[in-house]
C-alpha cells in the first residue's frame, strides 16, 4: 500500500494531536517514530510541513473581526474541481449550511486539501481534513465536536 500525506496526518492526529497527553514529542522524535512505523520520509516531511502551515493559518485568524457576509455560491477553480468530486463539494456545502463551517473556514479546508498534493480526495479523507482544520481554528469548539462525532462515530448526515 502506498502511504500518502493524509495517512501520516491521520496517524499523527489519532495518536498525538487530539490526545490528552501533556507531553508531546518534538519534530525529530516524531520523524523517527513515523519512519519506524513505515511511513516514507518524503511523506513524513510533507505532513509535518502541512501541520506547521496549519498552525500558521490558525494563528493568522486569531482576533480577526469579520463583517457579516452575504450568502453566496462558491465557484470552484478547475484545479479544485479536479481534486474535489461532487460528493466532497456537496459535503462542504452541507457543512456550511448547518453552521459547522463558515466561508472563511471552508476556504481554509479547500486550501489545506490542495496542500495535500494528492491525486484525489474521497469523502472520508475530506471529513478528516475538516476535523483537523476545525481543531486548529479558535472559537470553533462546538463545530469541532459536531464534526468529531461524524468522523469517529460514522454518523450518517441526512441532507434535506
Amino acid at each position: 500500500m502506498k502511504e500518502n500525506v493524509i495517512d501520516v496526518l491521520l496517524y499523527l492526529f489519532e495518536n498525538y494531536i487530539d490526545s490528552d497527553e501533556t507531553s508531546k514529542p518534538d519534530k525529530q522524535t516524531l520523524e523517527i517514530e513515523l519512519e519506524q512505523v513505515g511511513f516514507p520520509e518524503l511523506e513524513i516531511h510533507k505532513a509535518l510541513d502541512w501541520l506547521e502551515n496549519m498552525t500558521v493559518i490558525a494563528e493568522q485568524t486569531v482576533g480577526l473581526e469579520t463583517e457579516p457576509k452575504v450568502a453566496s455560491i462558491r465557484q470552484y477553480a478547475n484545479e479544485e474541481l479536479a481534486l474535489l468530486n461532487a460528493e466532497c463539494r456537496g459535503y462542504l456545502l452541507f457543512l456550511e449550511q448547518v453552521g459547522v463551517l463558515d466561508e472563511d473556514t471552508r476556504e481554509v479546508v479547500i486550501e489545506r486539501v490542495l496542500a495535500l498534493d494528492a491525486e484525489e480526495i474521497d469523502l472520508e479523507q475530506m471529513k478528516w481534513v475538516v476535523l483537523m482544520v476545525l481543531f486548529y481554528q479558535p472559537g470553533r469548539e462546538v463545530a469541532y465536536a459536531w464534526m468529531e462525532d461524524l468522523v469517529f462515530e460514522d454518523i450518517e448526515a441526512v441532507i434535506h
